[in-house]
């Protein structure tokens, strides 16, 4: 049933650096096959997508791979792990690979954010860019 693949979660950022939730929200709106939007809840995403597409154990590696902070207090990582572990078995109990979902979103996600100047070194004046 497609309506089981069809998710809608929070990505729930740190409250530094500021300006994470929009930059996130500039990158992950321009990724296909993902609905994106700004929450009243403060320094928190909602994104809307299938399991065939993402997962938000990809989308947050992602995004914390390109420099993003999540909120990490335990009740928000104790509920990550557990969506995080019913997406996977439900993706395996429907047999669809996630390997590949992986790969694609990581790719996607490089894809989009290289077209942003959001990049790490943006905030960082040209001179002190050596000391990181």
């Amino acid at each position: 049933m497609d309506s089981d693949l069809e998710k809608r979660r929070e990505l729930l950022f740190a409250a530094e650096p500021p300006d994470q939730v929009d930059r996130a929200y500039t990158i992950l709106s321009g990724l296909p096959n993902l609905r994106t939007s700004k929450s009243e809840k403060a320094h928190t995403l909602e994104v809307s997508y299938n399991l065939r597409n993402y997962t938000l154990e990809g989308l947050e590696r992602a995004l914390e791979q390109e420099g993003f902070v999540l909120d990490h207090s335990f009740l928000h990582q104790m509920a990550r792990n557990i969506i995080y572990y019913c997406e996977d078995t439900g993706l395996h109990n429907m047999e669809i690979k996630t390997h590949n979902t992986k790969r694609n979103e990581k790719d996607l996600f490089v894809e989009i954010s290289a077209q942003h100047p959001h990049h790490e070194h943006a905030s960082i004046p040209p001179e002190l860019r050596e000391f990181e």
